[in-house]
């Protein structure tokens, strides 16, 4: 991640970068929010050289910060985004963002949601349970459209971090368990209007250890060769979650 502070103190002012945050008091008025591109651009350079060569899509969950700026820089530094509602859908279009690279996660999608995404053509649905594959099943079928869909399965790891923001152990309350992820995969793939693309894991946020990963990543391509088996072909592994950021004295792992 990008180290080189944004925010600093000049003859004891606060800037940001080389704008004095005092000058943003002034026009705005105060509560005032102040974001640095700079520092926003460079780590999602970060994560852009860390994949190299390989074939990718960086989703920026927009749940973490919905700002239409910085929605829009994203979208022009060409990176996608995971949406969990309707309302993030619609603020992602008006930022400029391709909706061939908006995933849609999230618990409690409504069919009024569903519909709109299938309208905007976006890149995949992460389902989390057999009750949303048959919501999305049934509007695709009504839209006469199909639904590219990713499964999110619950691989049993633990991620090592506080048990409240932990979402991949058996007992977690997201996604299909792991012991029902190969019937659920295989029911979809029978449906006509679902178009089964790929995987999807989040086992937790804040992780500041690459073991976890590992795990999971481990037992995920495991399942996706018995997927391949049954005639099951994906197109992507989508790991949600992202990387742990230093708060106090964490020691987090670089891109």
């Amino acid at each position: 991640m990008n180290n080189a502070p944004s925010f600093s103190f000049r003859d004891q002012q606060l800037f940001c970068e080389d704008t004095p945050v005092a000058k943003s008091i002034e026009k705005w008025g105060t509560p005032v929010y102040v974001y640095s591109k700079k520092t926003i651009q460079a780590n999602l350079d970060a994560y852009k050289a860390g994949f190299g060569a390989h074939a990718h899509l960086i989703c920026y969950a927009v749940k973490a910060n919905s700002n239409l700026a910085i929605l829009q820089l994203l979208a022009k530094a060409g990176a996608g985004f995971d949406i969990v509602s309707g309302g993030e859908l619609a603020r992602v279009i008006a930022a400029g963002a391709d909706p061939k690279k908006v995933v849609f996660s999230g618990v409690g999608k409504t069919r009024e949601e569903v519909f709109a995404a299938l309208e905007a053509d976006i890149l995949c649905f992460n389902l989390e349970s057999v009750a949303e594959l048959d919501l999305i099943a049934d509007c695709a079928k009504l839209a006469q459209r199909k639904a590219r869909i990713s499964i999110r399965v619950n691989p049993n790891v633990d991620p090592g971090t506080h048990p409240y923001i932990s979402t991949g152990l058996r007992d977690n309350k997201f996604g299909i368990a792991w012991d029902d992820a190969l019937p659920t995969y295989h029911k979809a793939s029978k449906n006509q209007y679902l178009d089964v693309v790929g995987i999807d894991c989040h086992i937790g946020s804040q992780i500041t250890q690459i073991a976890p990963f590992l795990d999971a990543a481990e037992r995920v391509l495991k399942f996706v060769n018995q997927l391949q088996s049954i005639g099951v072909q994906l197109h992507h592994l989508d790991f949600g979650g992202g990387l742990g950021i230093c708060y106090r004295d964490e020691v987090v792992p670089e891109p």
